[in-house]
């Protein structure tokens, strides 16, 4: 990286110190990121930046002020102190602000076991183009595919955390990706559909012409969709969008949530909510995945845990605010990013898999909707229900029998995570490793 961000934060600091801050924590990221776009064979779009931001929290007392900013002179850096110290003094009083004790903070760590970075060269901006280039090509060679958008990007960010009681650690992470969206059809009648692939390290990519391939056969797999029939059906969540439906859980065990009393989950602390047998689990440090990291955002250190067990929910998502304001101990899961203060967020989340595959789920689904596409989203966080549109395939004898669009699932996500099934089909590669769903008796409104 161009700047040393390890300075950044200890300049940052010490201005904060200057300007009369009681406590403060500071964070610099830099980035570099390219990326390529064709659609119709042609260049639609090139893309570079390189850019580095600050970000400062300041506490006077119980008060605290965050700010930004992308120029890091050192006029800058001393005038955003000053500027913070001042909104600190003006802010309300919360007693849960503050920063960790020193015995809470992270002292060691193995950011090359995390493998979060891929140091060899940086691709040049025609090396991503051919890559788009041979994921178009592969789609359009499928057949019946009228157009194609094609996309190829790298990145690379690091970034540092340092904090007046004593932390200082930082990272760098790095990302490759290759994308086609597929279309079929005209008009009314066009369909489409996508693939995509990402990894940290290049060497791990699948081919550009898989990837192609894979967006051109689903898109034709789309034509003539049609609405299916409306009734209380068992609905099959495709592995590619089922990780949707775990995404409400842990948004409604965020500490930030409970504390507001906004979940539906803020009173089924050591409840069965999932299955017997099924479990999430957080782990922030699998090698050579996008979500690991050695630490948090308040330098607190992360660890392997279980959210739910055996179907059993284990405990909240937290940051130190939050924490405090429920009594409990922070989780490790501080985030945040240069202009707002830390919040809770999960790393990488495994949800127990199932041994069955996703047809033979199919098969033992008999009749019903294999979903393969989610559009729009009516989630209550209060009472779990449940809307959303999706589309995908009909399933009869538990075979496929025909595409389908434009019908809305609704159900209640408390009831809905009981009768839930998990199929084997679950990508190692992701951060969020979530196999096919099976989930019994939800209402379909189509045709």
């Amino acid at each position: 990286m161009p700047h040393d961000l390890n300075h950044l934060t200890e300049a940052l600091l010490h201005e904060a110190a200057k300007a009369g801050a009681d406590s403060a924590d500071a964070m610099a990221v830099a980035g570099q990121s390219l990326s390529i776009d064709i659609r119709q064979g042609k260049l639609e779009q090139a893309e570079r930046s390189e850019a580095v931001e600050v970000g400062l929290r300041v506490m006077i007392g119980h008060r605290q002020a965050c700010v930004s900013a992308s120029d890091v002179s050192a006029g800058t850096l001393a005038r955003l102190a000053e500027r913070a110290v001042a909104m600190a003094r003006e802010a309300p009083e919360d007693p849960t602000v503050g920063l960790a004790d020193p015995d809470q903070l992270a002292r060691s760590w193995d950011v090359a076991a995390l493998e979060m970075c891929d140091e060899t060269s940086n691709p040049s901006a025609s090396a991503l183009e051919e890559a788009a280039r041979r994921a178009e090509a592969a789609a359009l060679a499928v057949g019946a595919i009228s157009q194609v958008e094609a996309s190829s990007s790298w990145s690379r960010r690091g970034l540092h955390v340092a904090a007046s009681n004593g932390f200082s650690g930082g990272y760098e992470r790095s990302s490759h990706s290759v994308s086609a969206v597929a279309f079929t059809g005209s008009g009314t009648a066009m369909e489409r559909d996508w693939a995509a692939e990402g990894r940290i390290f290049a060497a791990d990519m699948p081919a550009p012409e898989e990837i192609g391939r894979l967006a051109g056969e689903r898109a034709l797999e789309r034509a003539g969709s049609v609405k299916p029939p409306t009734g209380a059906y068992p609905v099959l969540f495709d592995e590619r969008i089922a990780a949707s439906i775990v995404g409400h859980v842990l948004m409604a065990v965020n500490g930030a949530m409970i504390v507001r009393g906004t979940s539906w989950a803020r009173d089924k602390l050591s409840s069965q909510i999932l299955p017997k047998g099924m479990s999430l689990i957080e782990d922030p440090h699998r090698p050579r995945i996008s979500g690991s990291r050695p630490f948090d955002a308040e330098g607190l250190p992360t660890r392997r845990r279980a959210l739910i067990e055996d179907g059993v929910l284990m405990g909240w998502t937290l940051d130190l605010a939050n924490a405090r304001k429920l009594g409990l101990p922070s989780t490790g899961n501080a985030a945040r990013g240069t202009s707002a203060p830390p919040s809770p967020s999960t790393t990488n989340i495994d949800l127990t898999p199932g041994t069955a595959t996703r047809d033979d789920l199919m098969r033992q689904m008999g009749t019903g909707l294999l979903v393969t596409s989610l559009i729009g989203s009516t989630i209550n966080p209060t009472t779990g229900d449940y809307s959303r549109g999706a589309s995908g395939f009909w399933v009869e004898g538990g075979e496929i029998r025909y595409p389908v669009n434009e019908c809305t699932i609704a159900g209640n996500l408390l009831e809905m995570l009981m009768r839930m099934t998990a199929a084997n089909d679950a990508r190692a590669h992701y951060s969020t490793r979530v196999p096919s769903l099976l989930i019994e008796g939800l209402m379909l409104a189509g045709a």
